[in-house]
């Protein structure tokens, strides 16, 4: 039986924050706009006779995207039309770049199946322009041009993923790339970033590329892994029928769990691709892109490697902590404040703190850094006990406060005087007998049942190190 592999190309749609529209100076803030069809010009809403001029932020930006993907910028560069209707495309054409775009041939290592590292090809990052939105009603569609001409990012991939593994590990690391740069929120449910998967399928060994199809406007990871493998096992049954795959465009239908046709997919030829007349080529001087490349931030797999280096932690810790910039700068600056070691900051944010930031919808900055590390040094010095920090940490993120206050206001100071503990201990012995003589029947696991007890006694006070010796010790002279 064949045995058949995937191949995956990825072209990520992500618009730019920028003030004002691609080629026209109206607002690029489409999803504040009180009602449809304002922030709108002759040109945006492709009227004869209106004249683009490009928007030289956004050239900016995407020169700095290219850098961040190991691109080299083509000095010189062009816009063309790409011809095609649809109703949201006002001029009947959309202004973008082919032959020359501002970037190409660059690359990005991605995990290919969990274990190895496979390096992804870069074709190109091209500007282009945002189409309108369509509102659909039963019998008609409305059409709102607030969007139409936002600055719009594309960043094609070569076909080199053959996983999905390694398709969502790709899409996932540009759009923190995106994010790290701020030319992009990040934000797939309100459609700022999009994805679409370009998939063929072929016989294990072989090297020729089969006709392939489109997946269009994937609005998030789930949808983009989901999307993915069904089309695989899907040109797969194809295949092992004696069908043919057909080359055609692809929706994604997440309630059903499949793709439907939309249309034939389209060849480059097919746009009818042509310089765009009305606005000159782009020439880009080495001062221009030297003074772009200075503007480019540590980016996520630099600082993963640093966090991993200077902090001895686990590429997964690591990888946790930079996949914000926001979550990664927060980190520093709690280690900037903290006695306790990094290794130990970076358990408590993977764990209670992004439980309640996930919990609660909340930025990581809603706590000061100072706060945390002050409550992560109380705990590692046992001023506190850890159950107590997360009640501590609880109340911080709903109330706020100043940790030691709130310490002191709950009573939850741990107490590590011998005689308290000795007394909670004696009693527990007291009025336990029969699991005393499970546990020296050799059921050892009751220690940690006997230590629970203590700490439930006092209420979490009592140290749990100093708990279980003297536990141990009082055990042992109870054994006959």
């Amino acid at each position: 039986m064949t045995q058949y592999e995937p191949v995956i190309g990825l072209e990520i749609h992500g618009e730019l924050l920028t003030n004002s529209k691609m080629f026209c100076s109206c607002s690029a803030d489409y999803g504040s706009a009180p009602e449809p069809n304002i922030n709108i010009c002759p040109t945006c809403t492709g009227l004869p006779g209106a004249m683009p001029t490009a928007n030289k932020k956004a050239i900016e930006l995407s020169a700095l995207v290219g850098l961040a993907l190991n691109c080299s910028i083509n000095k010189h560069n062009t816009f063309a039309r790409k011809n095609y209707y649809y109703p949201d495309l006002p001029k009947g054409y959309q202004i973008s770049q082919y032959e020359l775009p501002i970037a190409e041939k660059g690359w990005m290592d991605v995990n290919a199946d969990g274990e190895n590292q496979l390096r992804v090809r870069v074709r190109r990052v091209h500007i282009e322009e945002d189409t309108a939105k369509l509102n659909h009603e039963k019998n008609y569609a409305l059409v709102d041009f607030n969007r139409a001409g936002v600055p719009l990012l594309e960043i094609v991939s070569e076909p080199d993923m053959r996983t999905v593994e390694a398709a969502l590990d790709y899409a996932t690391k540009i759009r923190a790339i995106l994010r790290y740069l701020g030319v992009n929120s990040g934000d797939m449910e309100k459609g700022v970033l999009r994805f679409e998967a370009n998939i063929s399928v072929r016989p294990v060994g072989s090297s020729e590329l089969r006709k392939r199809t489109e997946i269009k406007n994937l609005n998030s990871f789930r949808a983009l892994a989901r999307a993915s493998q069904y089309e695989i096992e899907r040109q797969i049954k194809i295949y092992e029928s004696g069908g043919e795959v057909l080359q055609e465009t692809l929706g994604w239908d997440d309630a059903r769990g499949v793709t439907t046709s939309q249309r034939s997919k389209e060849d480059a030829h097919d746009y009818r691709y042509f310089p765009e007349p009305d606005l000159p080529p782009l020439k880009l001087s080495d001062a221009w892109i030297d003074a772009i490349k200075i503007q480019l931030p540590e980016l996520p797999e630099a600082k993963t490697s640093r966090f991993i280096s200077d902090f001895e932690l686990t590429p997964s810790e690591a990888r946790l902590l930079t996949s914000e910039l926001s979550l990664a700068n927060y980190f520093e600056e709690v280690i900037s404040h903290a006695k306790s070691s990094p290794k130990i900051i970076s358990t408590w944010i993977a764990g209670e703190f992004m439980r309640n930031l996930n919990e609660l919808n909340v930025e990581a900055d809603s706590i000061p850094a100072k706060s945390l590390a002050q409550l992560i040094d109380m705990v590692t010095d046992k001023t506190i006990s850890g159950n107590a920090g997360k009640t501590v940490l609880t109340e911080m993120f709903k109330s706020g406060g100043d940790p030691a206050e709130i310490v002191k206001q709950k009573n939850l100071a741990q107490v590590s005087d011998e005689s308290f503990i000795q007394e909670a201990i004696a009693k527990i012995l007291d009025d336990n007998p029969s699991e005393i003589e499970k546990y020296h029947a050799g059921k050892e696991t009751l220690l940690q049942w006997f230590v629970g007890q203590v700490a439930r006694a006092t209420k979490g006070k009592a140290d749990p190190v100093l708990t279980k010796e003297l536990m141990l010790k009082g055990l042992e002279e109870r054994r006959k």
